[in-house]
């Protein structure tokens, strides 16, 4: 190995790299160089500049989408011929492979530099990842024929939402809400993503060139960023939902039978009736029309629920419920409102009560660990010492008991196997729970509703009916890198006290 010349050993340090292994597209991708030994690029790349552009400090660094998606899957190697001998597949029968990808999007708040002296400067950044999901072999009927066969799945993501499967794709200084920025910056991968949606690659694999076809669903976006992402107003609208056209207050009356209605393409659609406005109708009327869609819809996602947020969504919902509740509104009448200083003395009671009985430290803002915590029957049987009275308390057990019926439906990532009866009772299970809402937390759920709360009653069987899972898909791989981003750049997320 020594004695051999230096560029042979070039190619074979090379080839030890991850992401340099020669592939190529089938056509060739539209505007994407076809050289396959790239490193990682400024995030601007993808953008011709001028002769006056100033070059601006790099604020994004990334991989060429392609680059990496070969990278991930010669990681999977051993695994995928290790799934085609588990099957007893032979190669001269495999005609292609398809390959499902998660991608994640979020944004990170304070990720400045920790020095202890000089000003706090407000850095965010945003990071891209994808994770591939399954790999499924398409294999040639005994006639030929491969159109009939049914293709076999013979790789599996069994931690969809390890920060081991997320590959970061793209990472930039940016803070989310800053659309122009963000968009300027993802512009090129979703032009590559599109392109590779046209095209098959073709990579060695297992000694032999095959041929692999992408399909990218984009599920781990937090609501925020699928609002950005598909041109919708923010989540404080009254189009409360990303997946059907339901307004706040049809959402707080009929609580559980809605369907998903919305679409990228659909998006589009009304972004340009938005733009064009033909039938000449007022703001009002427009925006009725369009349900909401003010923007022009910027990149593919899936119209599903964030199982994380999802949670914590919730929890916050019922850390509001059980400050209610201490607080008796259920009796007060509908035009006493408490003072704000009543509602901070019923927080204080539940905080103290939360940190004595079960350790829970009051955090700024709810995070997952908190809501997994808090979403337990002991926190109810500690809630309900400061409840007086019998069926108040009767009606928080049972809410919570229904809501820790719903969630492994949600949460799990194989429901149908993991919690096959939870899953049938789920629609029974949303019902009562909306109704209890609807009468006996009326003080709460009367034309108002949170856009998790409707999202969770409302549409989860119909999503998991489609994809299988709601908890695989969620973004939860992408938070999990979040802190290892933290960890990398030395500075750490500011503890709560």
């Amino acid at each position: 190995q020594i004695f051999q010349p230096l560029h042979t050993l070039r190619a074979a340090e090379k080839e030890l790299l991850p992401g340099y292994h020669p592939f190529e597209w089938q056509p060739a991708l539209k505007a994407v160089s076809s050289s396959w030994d790239v490193g990682i690029l400024d995030g601007l790349s993808g953008w011709m500049s001028s002769v006056e552009d100033v070059p601006a400090d790099t604020i994004a660094r990334r991989f060429r989408y392609d680059v990496a998606l070969v990278s991930a899957l010669k990681d999977l190697e051993e695994d995928l011929m290790e799934g085609l001998r588990e099957h007893g597949l032979d190669d001269s029968s495999v005609t292609g492979f398809n390959v499902t990808i998660k991608e994640s999007c979020d944004g990170m708040g304070d990720v400045s530099e920790k020095h202890g002296s000089g000003p706090m400067v407000p850095e965010k950044a945003v990071r891209f990842s994808f994770t591939i999901m399954s790999v499924s072999a398409q294999v040639e009927a005994e006639d030929g024929e491969s159109s009939t066969a049914a293709p076999v799945v013979i790789f599996h993501e069994m931690k969809p939402n390890s920060e081991l499967s997320c590959k970061p794709l793209c990472l930039m200084f940016v803070d989310e809400s800053d659309h122009e920025t963000l968009t300027a910056i993802l512009g090129p991968v979703v032009a590559e993503r599109n392109a590779m949606q046209e095209s098959r690659l073709i990579l060695s694999l297992g000694g032999l060139p095959r041929s692999f076809r992408f399909h990218f669903r984009g599920t781990g976006y937090d609501e925020k960023m699928v609002r950005e992402m598909e041109g919708l107003e923010a989540s404080g609208s009254t189009y409360i939902c990303t997946l059907c056209d339901s307004t706040r207050a049809e959402a707080s009356h009929n609580m559980v039978l809605h369907a998903i209605t919305r679409s990228h393409q659909e998006n589009l659609e009304r972004y340009e009736l938005w733009r064009t406005n033909p039938f000449a109708e007022s703001a009002d009327e427009l925006r009725d029309r369009v349900k909401g869609v003010s923007a022009k819809p910027f990149m593919e996602t899936q119209p599903t629920l964030d199982a994380l947020h999802c949670d914590i969504g919730n929890a916050t919902e019922f850390y509001k419920i059980f400050q209610d509740e201490i607080g008796e509104m259920h009796s007060r009448g509908p035009d006493s409102a408490p003072s704000r200083e009543e509602r901070r003395r019923w927080r204080a009671a539940l905080d103290k009560q939360l940190r004595k009985k079960l350790k829970l430290k009051p955090v700024m803002r709810m995070n997952g660990n908190y809501a997994r915590r808090l979403m337990t029957d002991e926190a109810v049987e500690v809630v309900c010492e400061l409840v007086r009275s019998e069926e108040r308390q009767q009606a928080l057990r049972e809410l919570m008991a229904l809501y820790l019926q719903m969630k492994p439906v949600w949460r799990s990532t194989w429901p149908a196997r993991e919690c096959p009866d939870q899953l049938c009772r789920y629609s029974f299970n949303s019902q009562r729970f909306a109704e209890l809402l609807s009468t006996t937390f009326k003080y709460r759920y009367d034309g108002k509703i949170t856009n998790y709360l409707h999202k969770t009653l409302a549409h989860v069987p119909e999503i998991v009916e489609r994809d299988g899972s709601i908890g695989a898909w969620a973004s939860e791989g992408n938070e999990s890198g979040n802190k290892l981003f933290r960890r990398f750049r030395k500075m750490n997320a500011r503890q709560s006290k």
